[in-house]
């Protein structure tokens, strides 16, 4: 048998008709190369790792060849970029190829990333670059290692055809795989273009596809408005304690699922640093990390408007409200897990606040912090710690503040040391390291890239061997410019 050949696929998105996508084959790639695969994203598919050395699958992840069974489109949609309104976008360099159907009754979506342009490519040559797509691959995969609701990638390949952006680069294509490719601006096109069968044929297709159980709600739209909130309140908590920016939170990149979706200039902080803007295009700071929460509820209150036609307005900005406080409440939940934490505490989120205070006037590397705390010996590890800090005096009183904060735990050291060093990972996704990676594969060289992501699928445990992805970034690391055109 072959694997796959055989993938099942039932293709919903397909059949909402011409109205909703532009039926499209993509344009290959010339001398394709796999660059990297995830065996992780291939069982989503009940794929085993063999299948990715078969000639079919280079020739699938390409855009060589299709299964029968695919029906690959592009998808219309609008959005807010950078907080104004553009009426028309879409997939303007990826195709849904179509919708497979696991084992377990999952379906997942098959998105080829660099397909080529397409009608809504608006001036672009619809392709992708070896650069971005090997950051999409390893960012999709480290989050998922993290537990961070994402979408998935399967594989990277890379290819003889010349793409031009600053320069001539290898063009190349990502298969991205997830639940749903809905996006908030798909509402909003639907609802400003004034094609109210449309908005309601996506609303069902959302509902029955997604959210089966807010058919049950006597307000089915609201239930669907409120599961949303909370998806996406629960995303930006892991954002926020895990140190992740996302660079381009427009409304067309913000999932109806609450996933992390269309990776851009991400990054992970460093040095800690509230108001980091990881995007080198983001002139106003928009997009900063401390500005992605309140970012997060402005386009949340977008999806709101276009939702108008099937809820009360009173009734979306009520179930709007709740954000902030389950942001919060999730948010301080993970932070107390980073701490090693279990009891609630209302002296909690004030022992978070100061720690970031300090971290914030100081040179601390976000992650190896938690990481370091992480040790059985809480005063050795503080004092460790403390040798970052520039306010002393702050540190050495949280650092007492903390450990009489530990002696009201339950569990013993150890058992705190377990806990946290399954949350805290020891291997980040710096941008260093991934440019590291993406300059070797410019190269013809794939092993660093392949290297890396296997560390970063393992990122909480010990891997003596790999060592130096550990350590703290250079100095030039920390600094390098990131734009949404990478």
């Amino acid at each position: 048998m072959n694997a796959l050949a055989d993938l099942v696929f039932d293709n919903r998105f397909a059949r909402l008709g011409p109205v909703f996508s532009t039926p499209l084959h993509p344009k290959p790639l010339e001398n394709p190369q796999l660059v990297v695969v995830s065996s992780e994203a291939l069982k989503l598919l009940d794929l085993p790792l063999t299948a990715a050395q078969q000639p079919d699958f280079l020739a699938l992840c390409s855009g060589q060849q299709l299964w029968s069974q695919a029906e690959p489109r592009a998808q219309v949609y609008s959005g807010h970029q950078f907080g104004f309104y553009n009426p028309q976008l879409g997939d303007g360099r990826g195709l849904l190829l179509g919708e497979v159907v696991n084992s377990r009754g999952e379906y997942w979506d098959l998105h080829l990333k660099g397909a080529g342009s397409t009608p809504y490519s608006r001036m672009g040559d619809g392709r992708a670059v070896l650069r971005s797509s090997i950051r999409e691959f390893l960012a999709s995969e480290y989050l998922y290692a993290l537990g961070i609701p994402t979408t998935r990638a399967l594989c990277v390949t890379s290819s003889s055809t010349p793409v031009w952006r600053e320069q001539a680069e290898s063009g190349a294509m990502l298969m991205r795989l997830a639940p749903s490719h809905v996006r908030f601006g798909h509402f909003e096109f639907f609802y400003y273009s004034q094609q109210p069968e449309a908005l309601q044929q996506l609303l069902d297709h959302v509902l029955d596809c997604h959210y089966p159980q807010c058919r049950e709600h006597p307000k089915p739209a609201l239930a669907l408005f409120e599961q949303v909130v909370e998806r996406t309140a629960q995303l930006l908590a892991y954002w926020q304690a895990y140190g992740f920016c996302h660079g381009v939170m427009n409304t067309d990149n913000m999932s109806i699922l609450g996933l992390t979706f269309d990776f851009g200039p991400y990054a992970f902080l460093d040095d800690f640093d509230a108001t980091h803007i990881c995007n080198h295009s983001d002139d106003t700071g928009r997009y900063s990390f401390d500005n992605q929460v309140p970012i997060a509820h402005w386009n949340l209150s977008a999806l709101a408007q276009a939702l108008t036609p099937f809820a009360a307005k009173d009734e979306l900005l009520q179930a709007l409200k709740a954000f902030l406080p389950q942001f919060r409440s999730a948010w301080m939940r993970l932070m107390r897990t980073r701490l090693g934490l279990q009891l609630e505490q209302e002296s909690d989120r004030t022992l978070v606040q100061r720690l970031l205070e300090l971290m914030q006037s100081s040179p601390v590397d976000y992650s190896l912090f938690f990481r370091t705390l992480s040790q059985a010996n809480s005063a050795q590890a503080l004092n460790t710690l403390r040798e970052d800090f520039v306010d002393l005096q702050g540190f050495d009183q949280w650092s007492a503040d903390y450990q009489q904060r530990l002696a009201l735990e339950p569990q013993s050291a150890q058992q705190r040391q377990q806990a946290m060093l399954a949350v805290n990972p020891k291997y980040v996704l710096r941008n260093y390291l991934a440019q590291q990676a993406i300059e070797a594969a410019e190269r013809g060289d794939y092993g660093p890239v392949r290297t890396l992501h296997q560390v970063l699928s393992h990122p909480f445990d010990e891997q003596p061997e790999h060592a130096t992805y550990a350590e703290r970034p250079p100095e030039w690391g920390k600094h390098l410019e990131i734009s949404c055109s990478s």
